[in-house]
């Protein structure tokens, strides 16, 4: 279930999704926190601010950035517009509204150009970058989900939604409150919402400086999603330069095919003749993101090869707009390019920069146009030297980069890590790496946080096992901890250098436990071969992986083996549900967030029927499917009888992808074997904890949860982070204290 998101398209769908038309208050950055232990806590977290896109002047010398703020106490989130120098000098804040705004461009007039949610739905406006003369320039009936001006500005790209679905309603008119929904196909869910409209690329002329309200469908009469639902957004479509025609991505499918199938494919659509082709035709996995070269002589994309595979290699292709010839630039590159910018100008107009984990660090490389173009039947003997000169990494440290957006003298990017929160960095032409934003800084100055390093152990196959452990601040060798098992999700998603609001490795450390994170089988980064075990396998090889990591380090004088807790979400939370049926008392508490619980239920559950054809291997009725046969035969309902630990199962009603009925299925199991355990279930939450207050519950009812079976109670100065930093007195904090204990003891 790994998913390709921008940052961008999962800003720009968060913030849409938060758009309140009647919402008054304005939420910006908080004021005067003050962290009294030096430890971060669930309302520390959440008082970070959260950059979300940045947008580069015509002339390069200013950057535009969006910054997300969280109240708790209203439950509500809120974007603002900041401008600054190109090496982040003079900040100024240009909006500040109760709207939020999003779809963040700077336009080449040197107009900054966003969306915000109005009485009317969403709309464009426009601002100068001194933050005066802002002005509405749409005035569209349905509201805008995102636009893209073509080079010359004098057309732009909506995406907006269109009817997909009949209402019970309309089919019945005596019937005008019936709230039913009738389907006759699949296709009907996307992770938390019900098909009933689907996105459409159209095409509006700018006049008089404002958005036409004549515009074209370029999709009229056709029920395919352009972008793709849920994630996808403006990145996938792309101007030519000469703005004669606009490219686009879409799977033209529906029903039992599209839940089928990840073969979405490329659509160039002809502005003056108003034809549309299949531009990637015969190609048949997933083929994203468009972007042409600053000349137009290339159309570069991220494709994967197989069909139903979401976890394939992400290749990176051009086509010659010319000649229609299509090239694989990374056929020899045994990495996933994550996220790509083409050169605009000059010495790098040939060049594409792309993000790409190794090793669970991302970085920022370059490729060389004309030098992989060259190469003609490699050997294995003058590849690598090829491959070097062709391809060069320009970044070096324990971060992920998570976007780049180069210019001419200088190359920004966005960067994070798990003891720091993304900030936008400036890479120079000889890899310095310079912080530009300093959105946090104030935050960061009075936290303590743990150690990360990363250990390499044996796999039970004799492979090298990349791991990270995460220490508590102020960690002595000489004391005991206790410690956590930490299983990653996706299934392939690495465990790199993230920051997490959710799944956070320092609030964890914040709370006095050791986190052990291993790479194991079925992860990218660390070559494909490696990547594509685990398909076929759950329960198998990648199980003994997160053994082998935890039963390492568990030789270590300062871990407790006593209090050893295991804890994952989404494909993580399945393997700490089969944990908890075959860990042979190895740990005292699990946790479990998202999680398939029983296969077969989980196959005819899904509204992501390649998924589960792909890595289950098909459908549990066919006897004779022994790859199949081998993955039902792991699911962790089948070694429930083993259940003896206490357990923490957390599940979202609104996520469709894996439903609540999976994580209410294991509650059940464990109260009914006598198993001590909890249930939280978010009735408005999808596969993520996306409300302030619901994150924060997330966090007390984790730790609460850890503290008592796993066994930190005793470290009370360090336990002390469960609650808020800025709020709580001395007196309150001693009785929150005893009440705690008492409950711990209550319950043991």
């Amino acid at each position: 279930m790994r998913t390709y998101v921008t940052i961008a398209a999962l800003t720009a769908a968060v913030l849409f999704c938060s758009c309140e038309k009647n919402s008054t208050q304005i939420i910006g950055k908080p004021e005067n926190v003050k962290i009294e232990n030096r430890l971060l806590s669930p309302e520390a977290l959440w008082a970070f601010g959260r950059l979300g896109e940045v947008a580069v002047s015509p002339c390069g010398q200013k950057i535009a950035y969006s910054v997300r703020y969280y109240d708790i106490a209203s439950n509500k989130g809120n974007t603002d517009i900041y401008v600054a120098n190109a090496d982040g000098t003079n900040e100024k804040q240009i909006t500040k509204t109760a709207s939020g705004e999003f779809n963040l461009v700077w336009r080449t007039d040197g107009k900054i150009c966003f969306l915000r949610g109005t009485e009317n739905g969403t709309q464009i406006f426009e601002i100068n970058p001194d933050g005066t003369k802002e002005k509405q320039i749409s005035n569209d009936k349905d509201g805008i989900d995102a636009f893209l001006y073509s080079p010359d500005c004098t057309k732009i790209a909506l995406v907006k939604q269109v009817p997909y679905y009949r209402s019970a309603s309309e089919r019945y008119p005596d019937l005008p409150q019936a709230s039913g929904l009738i389907f006759n196909d699949l296709n009907y869910r996307h992770w938390d919402e019900w098909v009933t409209i689907i996105p459409h690329v159209f095409i509006a002329d700018i006049k008089n400086g404002k958005v036409s309200e004549q515009i074209t469908d370029l999709l009229q009469d056709e029920p395919y999603e352009a972008p793709l639902k849920p994630f996808d957004g403006i990145e996938q479509v792309a101007w030519q330069p000469d703005g004669k025609a606009i490219v686009y991505s879409s799977k033209k499918l529906t029903g039992k095919q599209y839940a089928e199938s990840t073969n979405s494919d490329l659509y160039l659509y002809d502005m003056e003749t108003g034809k549309t082709r299949n531009i990637t035709e015969g190609m048949y996995g997933y083929d994203k993101t468009p972007q042409f070269s600053a000349d137009g002589k290339y159309l570069a994309w991220q494709s994967m090869e197989r069909d139903g595979y979401e976890s394939d290699k992400n290749h990176l292709f051009i086509m010659d707009m010319t000649t229609g010839e299509k090239r694989d630039l990374t056929k020899y590159f045994d990495q996933n390019i994550d996220a790509f910018a083409w050169g605009k100008c000059g010495s790098i107009a040939n060049k594409i920069f792309f993000v790409s984990n190794c090793h669970a660090l991302s970085q920022i490389y370059s490729l060389d146009i004309n030098r992989i173009l060259a190469i003609e039947n490699p050997t294995a003997y003058n590849l690598p030297d090829i491959m070097n000169e062709a391809i060069k990494k320009l970044t070096d440290g324990q971060h992920d980069y998570i976007s780049v957006l180069p210019t001419e003298n200088s190359t920004y990017g966005m960067c994070q890590s798990m003891s720091n929160p993304t900030e936008l960095y400036l890479i120079d032409k000889d890899g310095k790496q310079t912080q530009v934003t300093h959105i946090n800084d104030n935050l960061l100055a009075q936290m303590d946080f743990g150690t990360v390093k990363e250990r390499w152990l044996k796999t039970t196959t004799g492979e090298p096992l990349h791991t990270w452990i995460i220490y508590p601040p102020h960690f002595d060798s000489t004391k005991k901890y206790p410690t956590l098992l930490y299983l990653q999700g996706g299934p392939q998603s690495t465990i790199s250098q993230f920051w997490s609001y959710r799944w956070n490795f320092q609030i964890m450390a914040a709370n006095g436990y050791i986190i052990v994170a291993p790479n194991r089988h079925g992860l990218p980064g660390f070559g494909q071969k490696w990547n594509e075990q685990i398909s076929g396998d759950y329960g198998g090889q990648n199980q003994k992986d997160v053994l082998v990591a935890i039963d390492e380090i568990s030789k270590e004088s300062y871990v407790d083996k006593d209090k050893l807790g295991c804890v994952g979400a989404s494909y993580g939370a399945f393997a700490v549900y089969w944990m908890a049926g075959n860990h042979n008392g190895r740990f005292k508490g699990f946790i479990a967030h998202d999680g398939m619980f029983n296969f077969e239920q989980q196959y005819l559950e899904t509204e992501e029927m390649f998924f589960t054809n792909w890595d289950l291997g098909g459908n549990f009725w066919d006897k004779s499917n022994s790859k199949a046969q081998k993955s039902y035969a792991q699911s962790p309902h089948k070694f429930v009888q083993n259940w003896n630990t206490p357990i923490l199962i957390i599940h979202g009603e609104k996520d469709y992808r894996i439903l609540a009925s999976q994580g209410m299925a294991a509650f059940n199991a464990a109260i009914l074997r006598g198993v001590p355990a909890e249930l939280l279930i978010f009735p408005d939450e999808n596969h993520w904890v996306l409300k302030p207050q619901n994150g924060i519950l997330w966090q007390r009812r984790f730790f609460k949860f850890l503290d008592t079976y796993v066994g930190q109670s005793s470290q009370t100065d360090l336990s002390k982070a469960y609650y808020a930093e800025k709020d709580i007195t001395a007196s309150t904090a001693r009785t929150a204290e005893k009440e705690r204990n008492t409950e711990t003891q209550v319950s043991q």
